[in-house]
C-alpha cells in the first residue's frame, strides 16, 4: 500500500516499521511533525515525549538504547548544538539498541537564526550519516539507520532539510517489525566515560570508521547513475550530490549527466567517488550551504567544480541551478524562462504577531519605556522586534535573553551607566534553557528584569505541549510546572515576582515601573493563552475566553492612528480606520490605546 506523506511523516513511519520503542524531541521547525506523528498516529505501538530541550531528548533516547531498545531523538539543526555534548561522547561509547539522531537543517533560514550545515557534525563527532532526498527515502533510510546503528555500534545521524521534511511524495508502506529488546548488561568499560575508558574507545574508533567506509563504498544508497549518452562507460558531465540537491540536479541536467548519488555521506565513500570521477570528464558538485562533498572530493585528489559556481548559502532550487550552469553548459542546461527572471514574483510578506496575541499588549507597554535595553529570545514573541512596536533589541539563541541580559546589566553598572535591562523569554524557551540563565542572574546578584511570556503552549512551532501546560505529547494529564514557585526555588525573592494579564496595559505598565525601580533581579510573568490555541479545560476555567470583537465608532474616531501603533493586523488605516471583524479577537488592547474612547469591545 502507498500513501502520500511528508518527509517528516515518512521518518515517523520508518521508525514505526523499524520497531522503535522510545522517541524524544524538543519541537523545532522543520523537524516538529516527526514526534507529533509518532505521538498521535503510532501512540499505541511506541512511546513518545517532548523533552525540555534537545540535550535532554538525546540523553533520554540514549538511556533507552542502553536499556536495549531502538530509540530516536529529533531536533532542528540548531538543536544539535544543544545536544552536541552527549552526541560526541556516544560516538565513543557506541550503543546497545539502535540509536538514530534526526537533524533537520534549514537552508535559507525559513524559520531559523542561522543555516549551519550539520553534515559537519557527522565528521566532527565521527558518526554515520544518511541523507534522504525524498519521502520514500526518508522512510527507507530511517529503517536503515537503526540497522546500521546496531551493526556498527554507533549512533546514526539522519540529516534532513526543510524541503525534504515538508514536501510530500508517495511512500510504500511496510509492516511494523517488533524487535526483541537486547538484554541489559552492566558494562562499565563501555558506558562510563572516564578518561581511562574513553582513551580505549577512542583508540578503537578508526577501526570502526574503516569498516563503515567500506560499507559506504558498496551499499545500495550510494550509487553511480551513468548518463544516457555515455560512450564506453565515459560521460562528459558528472554531478555529485546528496539529499534534495539530487532532485534539483536531475530536473536540470536530466539524462545528459552522470550522477554520484550519495545517501550515506559519512564516512565518505572515497573509493566510489574515485571510480565515479574516472567515468566523466568533469565533476560538478551540487549541494546546499557548505562545500561538504566538494571538500571531501578535493581532499582525496578528485578535481571538481563546486562553490565557484553553485551559491555558497541559501536554499537551492532548479531555477537557481539553471541560472548558474547555463553560462558554462548552454548546450545542456536551458536558460531560466523570462517569467522566472522578471520581477513578477510574489511580494514578500513579513511575519507579524497574530490578532489577539497576548504578547502585543505587554510589548506595547514595554515600547514606551525609555533608556532601557531589551534582550529577546527564540519564539513567536521575537516578532516584537518588528515595527511598529520595535520592542526588542537582541535575539541570539534559546535562553540567551536572560543570560545576555544579565551580562549587559553588569556591563552598564560597572561602567557607570544607569541603563536598565529587560529580558523577554517565552514559557517553553524558559523551560528549555532559561532556567539556568535566570539562576545565573540571581546567583550573581544581577539586576535585569526577566519577563516570562507564558502563553500556555509552545507557540511558534505549532502548539506543542510543554512542562507548563499540564499535558504530555501523548495527551496524558501530568504535573504542571509552577513558574513562580520555580523562580523562588532558584533564589528569586517572592516579593520580586509579579504575574500580570498582558492584555491589561495598566497592569503591564505598573509591573514594569515597579521592576525597573529595583536594584536587584525581578521577574514579571505575563499569563494568557495564545489566541490560536485549542483551549484546554483549565484555560476556559482560568481566563475569560468568551468570543469578543472590537468596533470603532467613526463619529468619535479622530484618525490619529494610535491604535495601529499596536501592530495588530486586524486594524486597517486608509481614509478611515477600520477593524476586520473576522480577524479581531476582542483582546481590547486597541481600546485601551485610543485616547478618544472611539473603540468599544463587546461580546460577539
Amino acid at each position: 500500500m502507498k500513501q502520500l506523506m511528508t518527509g517528516n511523516e515518512a521518518v515517523a513511519r520508518g521508525a514505526y516499521e523499524a520497531g522503535l520503542v522510545f522517541a524524544s524531541a524538543y519541537p523545532g521547525t522543520p523537524s516538529t511533525e516527526i514526534l507529533e506523528t509518532l505521538g498521535t498516529v503510532y501512540r499505541d505501538s511506541l512511546y513518545s515525549e517532548w523533552a525540555p530541550n534537545e540535550k535532554v531528548a538525546l540523553e533520554a533516547a540514549l538511556g533507552a538504547s542502553i536499556a536495549g531498545v531502538r530509540a530516536m531523538a529529533c531536533m532542528k539543526h540548531v538543536g544539535l548544538n544543544v545536544a552536541a555534548d552527549p552526541l560526541f561522547t556516544v560516538a565513543y561509547t557506541g550503543v546497545t539498541g539502535g540509536l538514530v539522531v534526526v537533524s533537520a537543517d534549514d537552508p535559507g533560514m525559513h524559520s531559523s537564526q542561522n543555516e549551519q550545515d550539520n553534515r559537519n557534525y557527522a565528521s566532527a563527532a565521527r558518526v554515520m550519516m544518511l541523507e534522504p532526498s525524498d519521502s520514500q527515502e526518508a522512510k527507507d533510510m530511517t529503517k536503515l539507520a537503526f540497522e546500521l546503528s546496531e551493526r556498527f555500534d554507533t549512533p546514526v545521524l539522519l540529516r534532513m532539510t526543510t524541503r525534504v521534511c515538508h514536501s510530500k511524495g508517495m511512500v510504500e508502506l511496510g509492516e511494523r517489525v517488533e524487535k526483541e529488546p537486547i538484554e541489559y548488561r552492566k558494562n562499565i568499560a563501555k558506558y562510563v566515560s572516564t578518561p581511562a575508558n574513553a582513551k580505549v574507545s577512542r583508540k578503537n574508533l578508526p577501526d570502526r570508521l574503516a569498516r563503515e567506509e567500506a560499507y559506504a563504498n558498496d551499499c545500495a544508497v550510494n550509487t553511480i547513475e551513468p548518463a544516457a549518452d555515455a560512450k564506453d562507460g565515459k560521460g562528459r558531465i558528472g554531478v555529485a550530490c546528496s539529499g534534495v540537491s539530487y532532485e534539483y540536479a536531475k530536473e536540470v541536467f536530466g539524462e545528459k549527466a552522470s550522477y554520484l548519488k550519495l545517501g550515506l555521506t559519512y564516512p565518505f565513500p572515497v573509493a566510489l567517488a574515485k571510480k565515479f570521477a574516472e567515468t566523466v570528464e568533469t565533476v560538478y558538485v551540487v549541494e546546499e550551504v557548505d562545500p561538504y562533498i566538494e571538500n571531501n572530493l578535493k581532499a582525496n585528489g578528485i578535481a571538481c567544480v563546486g562553490k565557484d559556481v553553485v551559491p555558497a548559502f541559501d536554499e537551492l532550487n532548479p531555477d537557481i541551478l539553471r541560472t548558474v550552469f547555463h553560462p558554462i553548459l548552454p548546450d545542456v542546461v536551458k536558460d531560466v524562462p523570462e517569467t522566472l527572471r522578471s520581477d513578477l514574483q510574489a511580494v514578500v510578506r513579513p511575519p507579524a504577531m497574530c490578532a489577539g496575541c497576548p504578547h502585543r499588549g505587554f510589548y506595547y507597554a514595554l515600547s514606551k519605556k525609555k533608556g532601557i535595553m531589551v534582550t529577546g529570545d527564540i519564539g513567536c514573541y521575537t516578532l516584537g522586534a518588528a515595527p511598529p512596536l520595535s520592542a526588542i533589541d537582541t535575539t541570539i539563541c534559546m535562553g540567551a535573553s536572560v543570560s545576555s541580559g544579565h551580562g549587559a546589566s553588569v556591563a552598564f553598572k560597572r561602567t557607570g551607566r544607569d541603563t536598565k535591562v529587560v529580558s523577554c523569554i517565552g514559557d517553553s524557551t524558559f523551560f528549555h534553557s532559561g532556567v539556568t540563565s535566570l539562576m545565573d542572574a540571581i546567583y550573581n546578584k544581577g539586576t535585569n528584569v526577566t519577563v516570562i511570556l507564558d502563553n500556555r503552549i509552545t507557540g511558534m512551532t505549532g502548539h506543542q505541549e510543554n512542562p507548563g501546560t499540564g499535558y504530555t505529547l501523548m495527551g496524558e494529564e501530568t504535573t504542571e510546572v509552577d513558574i513562580p514557585a520555580l523562580c523562588v526555588a532558584l533564589g528569586m525573592k517572592p516579593e520580586n515576582i509579579r504575574t500580570v494579564n498582558p492584555l491589561n496595559l495598566k497592569e503591564c505598565d505598573e509591573a514594569l515601573d515597579e521592576a525597573l525601580a529595583r536594584d536587584e533581579a525581578s521577574v514579571i510573568i505575563t499569563k494568557w493563552p495564545c489566541a490560536l490555541k485549542k483551549f484546554s479545560r483549565e484555560d476556559r476555567e482560568t481566563f475569560d475566553l468568551s468570543p469578543k470583537v472590537a468596533e470603532i465608532d467613526q463619529d468619535r474616531c479622530r484618525r490619529c492612528g494610535l491604535c495601529s501603533k499596536t501592530g495588530c493586523p486586524a486594524i486597517y488605516k486608509s481614509l478611515k480606520v477600520t477593524i476586520n471583524r473576522e480577524s479581531c479577537t476582542g483582546c481590547g488592547v486597541c481600546a485601551q490605546v485610543c485616547p478618544f474612547g472611539a473603540i468599544k469591545v463587546s461580546k460577539r
